[in-house]
Parts: C-alpha cells; structure tokens; sequence
C-alpha cells in the first residue's frame, strides 16, 4: 500500500461514494463512535465499499480523543483529514494539526461548535448577531422574553439538524417547548453516554434565510456560493427546500459572501470548507449560525450541478495541502433546487404514489421516497423525519424552484393518523 490514506471522520455513506469516484480502493480510514458504529450497523457498510481501508472505532467526541488517538497511531500518516459530521469538526481539526496536515484551526471549530461562544466572538468582530443568552431553565426564557418583548427562538447551544430548537410566539409557549427540546433523542446518531445540553435563547429574526457554502485555502476563500431557503411552516425552524444560487440582487450576494468571509477570519478559521447561515431582516445580514464542515440536505450536489465543476474533489485536494488545478468558478452557468416532502401529520403509511410519475418529469435529476406502506411517520420536528425529496436542474432558479415544487406534487402519501 503506497497512497497515503485519508481520515474521514463520521461516517457519511454519500461522502465515500465522492470519495471513491478519485481515491483508490483502500486508500480511506473512516473513524466512528464504537456506539454509533454499531447502532448504524456501520462494519457491514464500511466492508462493502471497496474504497475503505478501515474502520476504526473511537471515542472521538470526548476531550482529549485526538491527542490519544494520535499517540495510539502515530506512524499512520494520513494525507488529509476532515470531518464529515457536525460532532466530528473539533476531533478532525485538532488531529489535522497533530499530523502537520492543513485544518480549519482546533480553535476555530470548537468556536464554531458553540452557538453561545460563536455569539460572543463575532458580535466582537462587529457581526450583527440577535440578542442571545444561555439559559439553564423556563424562568430564565420567560425573563430573557420580558426583556426582549416579542417572538424568540429557544435552541440548543451544541446540537445539529435543528434539533430541539423551537420558534416561541409568546411566553406561554416556554414550558412545552422547553420540555420537548431538553427531551430530544438523536438515537443511533449519537453514543450512547448522550452529550451535555446546553440552551440558548434569542431574539427571532424575521426575514429570508440564505446559507453561504465557503471553500477556505489558509484563510482565503476559493470559492463561494449563496443557497437560498425555504422552510416548513410552523414552530420548528426545518428545511423545506434549498436553491443554487440563490435568485438574489447581486448586492446581497456579494454582502452574504463578505460577511461569510469577515466570520471565518473572526474565528480564525484556516483551510477547508464552512457552511454559514443567515437571516436578512430590514436589508441587513444578522448571523443564525455556521459550521466548519460540509453542508447537509444535498447543497454540495445542487453546487456541482449549478457550478458544474466538483467542490468535493476540490476540497480533499486543499486538505491534502495540493493546489487547485484551476480557478472554480465565481458564478454559476445554471441553477439546481432540492425540494423535501413530509406528510403533514403522524401516523403509519397506507400508501405511495406518485414518484415515478415525478421522475419522469423534466429537469428532475432525483426524487425518492423513503417510507413505504406500513412505516411510521412521526411528526415534522427535525430534518431527519422529512420522508422524501426531488432534485431539480434548469436555466434559472426560477424555473428550477417550480419543477422541484411540481414534482413533490405529483407525490401523495395517506397516512393512518395516529401519535407517532
């Protein structure tokens, strides 16, 4: 074996595909939790991808596991490293710099991981943050709301897919959203220790919410693009669709990018790829939140079709400290949408129609369904109970954003009512 291996941290069944398409086989090393390994029944997985070399169990998202496992493995010699899921980014960047490999910075993404301190830090820098505050209990909501008069948004500090987090109209909401947030279980997604939960309050935003996908070369962006968002209605804040790029006055995107870009230097961050979401209220971008790692819901798919060109690809190049072989593009010559369907209520599935039907319209690249008669469907309260999707490509956002609407359409899910 002479290529080098690459560490994927979290392991992500549609990154080792990418992976695979430009690194030979057995040339990765995915590192996992050994609870989540086994509760995925991920061994079987990772022996089926011919491109995997080995899977190795650690607990990575304990203090100190990069150091330890750099020390239980040090003649490994990795090429790169990333994280591929939200817990992961502290252990990958801080085992980045342990093997001298480039890294967004151990210190940028543990910034990154902590809603409260990401607050802190970038209001510093002179971000526009919403008013915030880390809560302990339902008191300390109602008085945060009584010195905030109107909506806010109660959420957890270090939690992922908007997990928990509820959009409060009025204090009389406080009890039971607090009740459901603190009770949220991500089960096979995370150890079975659970992680420390902390909470935070804020005032709501009210606006369009976009995401800037921002590919980083030792703190200088390489590429850029604005998502546009849309969401479910309701009091949970969860994705109904995405759109690439964003069909916005080119003003605002070269705002979003900026401000993207003034972030990332606030925190420090240094190579690889960050996900930054906001929300513009009265023209101005106030920061929801951002990530150092691969954005979620297919954005990066939506990427290379708008962009045509293969952001994953350039991504492992950079962490693997090789330069681009040409400049990605700053505009894109097409448009892609993702559009997520739910089916309103719980209950257990009696039917499905519809998806092939939507396949075959024009401009739909994907649509899938991920229920099938006789599943339970629980209610909308995170991304991962969404039951299915279509992606679209066309000319325009416009255009792409209205075949993706047609095609979920075209789908009809009845469900038998019931408490799921």
């Amino acid at each position: 074996m002479t290529e080098r291996p690459v560490i994927m941290v979290g392991f992500v069944p549609v990154a080792v595909t990418s992976l695979a398409e430009f690194q030979p086989e057995g040339s990765v090393i995915v590192v996992d939790e050994p609870d989540v390994i086994r509760k995925r029944e991920l061994r079987p997985k990772a022996d089926e991808a011919p491109v995997v070399r080995e899977l190795i169990a650690w607990e990575y998202q304990l203090e100190g596991a990069a150091d330890e496992f750099y020390n239980t493995h040090p003649d490994l010699d990795p090429a790169a490293i990333a994280p591929l899921q939200e817990y992961a980014t502290p252990f990958a960047a801080r085992l980045a710099e342990r093997y001298g490999l480039p890294t967004g910075g151990y210190g940028a993404l543990r910034t990154l991981r902590d809603k409260a301190l990401l607050r802190r830090v970038s209001a510093a820098a002179g971000i526009l943050n919403p008013e915030s505050a880390e809560v302990t209990s339902p008191d300390e909501v109602r008085a945060f709301m009584a010195a905030h008069p109107g909506p806010a948004v109660l959420k957890p500090a270090n939690r992922q897919a908007a997990l928990g987090t509820r959009l409060l109209a009025s204090a009389d909401e406080i009890d039971e959203a607090w009740a459901e947030a603190t009770a949220m279980d991500e089960g096979v997604m995370v150890p079975d220790r659970g992680i420390e939960l902390r909470m935070l309050v804020e005032r709501r935003v009210r606006g369009r919410e976009y995401s800037v996908e921002m590919l980083v070369e030792a703190g200088r962006p390489r590429f850029a693009n604005v998502t546009g968002k849309d969401l479910f209605p309701g009091t949970r804040p969860v994705e109904l669709g995405h759109l690439v790029p964003a069909d916005i006055p080119a003003g605002l995107d070269a705002e979003l990018r900026a401000e993207t870009g003034r972030l990332l230097r606030a925190v420090g961050f240094g190579t690889g790829i960050a996900h930054c979401e906001w929300i513009v209220e009265d023209g101005r971008p106030y920061l929801v939140e951002c990530a150092g790692r691969f954005p979620g819901d297919g954005i990066v798919d939506l990427i290379d079709r708008a962009y045509r060109i293969d952001l994953v690809r350039a991504f492992w190049t950079l962490m693997k400290g090789e330069p681009l072989t040409a400049e990605l593009p700053a505009e894109a010559p097409g448009a892609a949408a993702v559009r997520f369907l739910h089916t309103g209520e719980s209950g257990v599935v009696e039917s499905v129609d519809g998806v092939e039907a939507a396949r075959e319209q024009a401009g739909v690249e994907v649509c899938s369904v991920s229920v099938e008669p006789g599943a339970e469907v629980r209610e909308l309260r995170s991304s991962w109970d969404r039951v299915g999707s279509a992606v679209t490509e066309a000319a325009t956002g416009a255009e792409a954003h209205a075949l993706a609407v047609r095609a979920l359409e075209t789908i009809e899910i009845k469900v038998r009512p019931g408490q799921v």
